[in-house]
């Protein structure tokens, strides 16, 4: 029987691991795919928005030269915090199902990467489980084909390729810089008439430089509407327009996954799409079940970021103590 359970690897779960740590426990993680595998997943080339002190967890200094952290640092950085505090992790095992007992542990269901079974009891759960597996999908018919992605890598296999970017905040204006100067032809189509007000203030001038000069394709107040093999339909001002296209990169976001919350009996707000917990234990309604990260986040997923995210553990590492070994308050 384990104490506590951590469902998500990614900086908020790891911060909830260590503080728990340091607190007495000795948490077990469970994780789907590598550890902080939201930030692996992130552009090749992604420097962060944050400065390196808003990124860093468990007393260990996130030491760069640089004034804010590229991707590969994220990734170092994060696996020496898991090995520096000795970290359990069980990576590649993804969660199927979290029961809880009457008046008694949870029981939880996960299935490795080649399908075996396998079945954990728990005093506590701590749900950290992201969001960046489940983005927000176009509804748009030939949004099935292969040649569209919610996900941007890097630049090198899109050259010479017509490629459709759908969106307008960083995601989207950070992926055509980079398509166009690596020898993409590209087109933004974003729903707004203005480009988002979060896009970062040094990026903003760069990406309406390129639009001006035309290396850029910017349509505003458009949308994508159908995508085909060789073409796509676009409706905005001016009517219906068909393009040429080999690719399309809907960066539209992404929300939370809450399958697991939901199952296992967590109820959300219904103004905000969020899950309703205690904001100074961060438990959910289901006593002993916590959130941790940005799944705690209302309809806006950015509401909460690795820098806000990071000291939940602390708050739950506080409840769980002031518990005691019963699970109950005193």
């Amino acid at each position: 029987m384990e104490q506590v359970i951590i469902i998500g690897a990614g900086p908020c779960g790891l911060s909830a691991a260590v503080e728990l740590k340091n607190a007495g426990f000795d948490p077990l993680i469970i994780e789907k795919g590598s550890i902080v595998h939201s930030i692996y997943r992130y552009p090749t080339y992604l420097i962060f928005h944050s400065t390196p002190e808003l990124l860093e967890i468990g007393g260990v200094p996130f030491v760069t030269p640089n004034e804010k952290p590229t991707r590969l640092e994220g990734l170092t950085y994060y696996r020496t915090v898991a090995e520096r505090h000795e970290l359990r992790i069980r990576t590649y095992e993804t969660v199927k199902a979290i029961d809880r007992q009457e008046n008694g542990p949870f029981i939880i269901s996960t299935s490795d990467r080649s399908g075996r079974k396998k079945e954990y009891g728990s005093k506590a759960v701590v749900i950290a489980t992201g969001y960046f597996d489940n983005p927000n999908m176009l509804g748009i018919p030939g949004e099935e084909l292969d040649k569209v992605s919610h996900y941007y890598r890097e630049a090198h296999p899109y050259a010479g390729q017509k490629v459709i970017i759908v969106g307008g905040n960083n995601s989207a204006v950070d992926a055509a810089l980079e398509l166009a100067r690596g020898g993409a032809d590209v087109t933004v189509v974003y729903r707004r008439d203005v480009l988002s007000s979060h896009v970062k203030a040094w990026t903003r001038p760069l990406f309406e430089s390129m639009v001006a000069k035309g290396k850029i394709r910017l349509l505003l107040s458009s949308q994508l509407t159908e995508v085909r093999e060789d073409e796509v339909v676009i409706t905005g001002p001016g009517g219906e327009m068909r393009l040429e296209n080999d690719a399309v990169l809907a960066l539209t976001g992404f929300q939370p996954d809450r399958s697991l919350l939901l199952a296992a009996g967590v109820t959300l707000n219904p103004e905000t799409g969020g899950p309703i917990y205690q904001s100074d234990t961060m438990e959910s309604a289901v006593p002993n079940l916590y959130i941790a990260g940005v799944v705690a986040a209302g309809s806006r997923a950015n509401e909460i970021f690795i820098e806000t995210g990071r000291h939940h553990g602390k708050l739950i590492a506080a409840d769980i103590i002031s518990k005691g070994s019963n699970g109950s308050k005193a």
